[in-house]
């Protein structure tokens, strides 16, 4: 159930279609947010700020490097039933769902924190820099191991999913959501 005020991110519909083939085109469309925020023309249709989104992508790009938190490591079978399709969940017209929800963690996620956004993407750009030059050597916890531009792949999907709820120069009259 959806908390009062916030967005059921699995329903909206109010969401850019973001295919980020490669990092650049992801790091533009950071930069553009970025500079929308700075301009006061963001709009977000999901709950989270552009800190908290891009710490978030942070910490995963981090996470096959430092170590995953134990509660995001999934059971066995969950592992069995989704690794048949790991070509399908990798391959570049797919789509990471919203509103995924992770029963172990109060966030649903890890690395939810709040952060200013220039920490956070200052911080993005060093994991990003880290995940571009060496491949992680674990397996990734629910696919397995991955090639390095898998794992880059896998990334920019998560990049997409969470950058298309917020939708730069598109600032519309209203109240200020926070």
């Amino acid at each position: 159930m959806t908390p009062p005020g916030q967005v059921d991110t699995a329903r909206t519909k109010d969401r850019r279609a973001l295919r980020f083939a490669d990092s650049a085109a992801m790091w533009a469309d950071v930069d553009r947010i970025i500079e929308s925020e700075r301009a006061g023309t963001l709009r977000r249709s999901g709950n989270w700020s552009v800190g908290r989104c891009l710490g978030h992508l942070a910490a995963w790009a981090e996470f096959p490097y430092d170590g995953y938190p134990p509660q995001v490591l999934p059971p066995w079978w969950i592992k069995a039933a989704v690794r048949p399709f790991k070509g399908r969940i990798l391959s570049a017209d797919a789509v990471m769902p919203a509103g995924i929800r992770l029963r172990r963690l109060p966030e649903g996620t890890a690395g939810t924190e709040e952060m200013e956004t220039e920490a956070a993407v200052t911080r993005l750009r060093r994991a990003w820099t880290r995940l571009e030059s060496t491949a992680p050597a674990v397996p990734n916890p629910l696919l397995g191991r991955l090639t390095h531009r898998q794992w880059i792949r896998i990334n920019l999907q998560h990049a997409e999913l969470h950058l298309s709820f917020l939708h730069p120069h598109a600032h519309t009259p209203g109240p200020a959501r926070t």
